[in-house]
């Protein structure tokens, strides 16, 4: 657009900001250093609840919470359809479901269905705005133009026999090899591990080269991957990779100083990572409810009928009750059972005062807390607080509520729980425990994310040529914030 910088959103996934300023310490990272120094970093972003990446994809894509935005967690119940969707937990847990399914719902009903469409993404709002949009392979990608399947290679020839309908996107638009808006040479292998921030510097570079964008999200996911396996004090090389692609960007424009000129850049994290030592297996804590299996068949082989589904997303987890009537009777049950099983930090869940209010158990004690009252948190919210403060370690002094190690704890657990999608009870796990999931897969002796805790939560965010021109602009950030300074810079409502 004429006389505005272009705009590149790059999100490398699970991005910790210690691990950043390590990796950058070490010179190891010299175009996120740059940027770190000719613009403005924080590490206190905060990622939406439960901290894992469709949610907090779907908040960076359309600047709500899940309780807009309609994205419950990694893996939840349609009540609706009456069956499980799982977005890839891990390979075991998406062959529990069927990876046709599994891919189904993560590559088409995610943004096709399941994403609101009463909340715009950042991709429609600049579509309809004129705002040349472009994007490389990102769960949330729903824009105004729409991509047919690609079958370039051999591989996506096979794919295309499963998966043949059009999706709508950014007006450029690359998704793992199954779609692709122009014909580039880049290959990611259908998506595969390790190969994710290099299509994604491929992609990106021919779409620089070509002048094919005004917006570009820039996704790089493999520190994730990289950071499940070794943990999050492993990412210095996953983040030195995702950097490399970040040099190619500005190398294709003519080195840093001339790519500057002409793009503004906002680096962020989508969560982060914490390390994993223990799991909690919900299913056999949660057997004498009668869990849905996995099949979604109500009728249970050893007999009688299942009253709940449960829903492990890594270090969060959610709880299901089927029969609603039933929810008066279950929900206090479920939430003792929860409380007292080793490694559960929180169990959140709505009570049933008229005017909506929010529990928040642990064995510290019990809160309770609504979104009206006295107290103001650093987003400008306004609650009111009874019980043990000590659950979620809140400080509400001078009338301000805050929480060091929950951070916006008040408004991520309303938001979580408010989301239509979301199961009657919530928890959350304890600094290194992990809930396992329907594969009975873990991440113990490395990384994983979800939980409330603000070692999962806090990743880092930085821009350069746009936004706010100090980080103190904001008392605190998060994930909500990005999608307004990305539509403030091109002067769009």
């Amino acid at each position: 657009m004429p006389g505005r910088k272009k705009l590149v959103l790059a999100v490398i996934d699970a991005m910790k900001p210690e691990m950043l300023e390590q990796v950058v310490a070490a010179g190891r990272a010299p175009a996120l250093q740059l940027l770190m120094e000719r613009g403005h970093h924080t590490g206190e972003c905060v990622a939406a609840f439960p901290s894992v990446t469709p949610v907090c994809s779907a908040s960076i894509a359309t600047g709500a919470g899940p309780d807009r935005h309609g994205i419950p967690s990694m893996n939840w119940y349609h009540r609706e359809e009456e069956r499980y969707v799982e977005y890839g937990t891990s390979f075991k847990a998406s062959q529990a479901f069927g990876f046709k399914r599994s891919l189904t719902d993560t590559i088409y009903k995610m943004n096709g269905e399941h994403l609101s469409r009463e909340t715009p993404t950042v991709f429609e709002s600049l579509d309809d705005a004129g705002v040349r949009t472009a994007g490389t392979t990102y769960l949330m990608y729903r824009g105004r133009h729409r991509h047919e399947v690609t079958n370039e290679t051999a591989l996506t020839r096979i794919a295309s026999v499963v998966f043949k309908e059009p999706v709508d996107g950014p007006r450029e638009f690359f998704y793992a090899d199954l779609f692709a808006s122009r014909r580039t040479g880049c290959r990611s292998q259908l998506g595969l591990p390790g190969v994710r921030d290099q299509h994604a510097g491929c992609v990106g570079t021919y779409m620089l080269e070509h002048d094919l964008f005004d917006f570009m999200l820039f996704s790089l996911p493999d520190n994730d991957t990289h950071s499940h396996k070794y943990g999050p004090d492993g990412q210095v090389a996953s983040l030195a990779a995702a950097d490399q692609q970040l040099e190619r960007l500005m190398h294709a424009a003519g080195g840093p100083d001339a790519f500057l000129e002409d793009h503004a850049v906002i680096v962020c994290s989508d969560h982060s990572q914490s390390a994993v030592e223990d799991e909690i297996d919900l299913f056999k804590a949660l057997d004498g409810f009668g869990v849905l299996p996995a099949s979604g068949v109500r009728e249970l082989k050893a007999g009688g009928t299942a009253g709940i589904a449960v829903c492990p997303s890594s270090r969060a987890a959610q709880v299901y009750v089927l029969d609603r009537d039933q929810r008066s009777e279950l929900v206090p049950r479920i939430t003792r059972t929860l409380t007292g099983l080793e490694g559960v930090d929180l169990v959140m869940h709505m009570t049933d005062h008229p005017d909506g209010e929010a529990a928040v158990r642990s064995r510290r004690g019990e809160l309770r807390f609504a979104p009206r009252g006295h107290l103001t948190d650093l987003r400008g919210e306004r609650w009111s607080v009874e019980g043990d403060l000590d659950v979620l370690a809140l400080d509400t002094s001078d009338d301000r509520v805050r929480s060091a190690r929950y951070p916006d704890a008040l408004g991520r657990v309303w938001s979580a729980l408010r989301c239509r999608t979301a199961g009657e009870v919530l928890a959350s796990a304890a600094p290194g425990w992990e809930f396992l999931d329907w594969g009975r897969s873990h991440h113990i002796g490395g990384g994983s994310h979800g939980a409330l805790h603000a070692n999962d939560s806090l990743g880092s965010l930085l821009w350069c040529g746009t936004g706010p021109d100090s980080v103190d602009a904001r008392e605190q950030w998060s994930l909500r914030d990005i999608v307004p300074m990305v539509l403030d810079h091109f002067g769009v409502e």
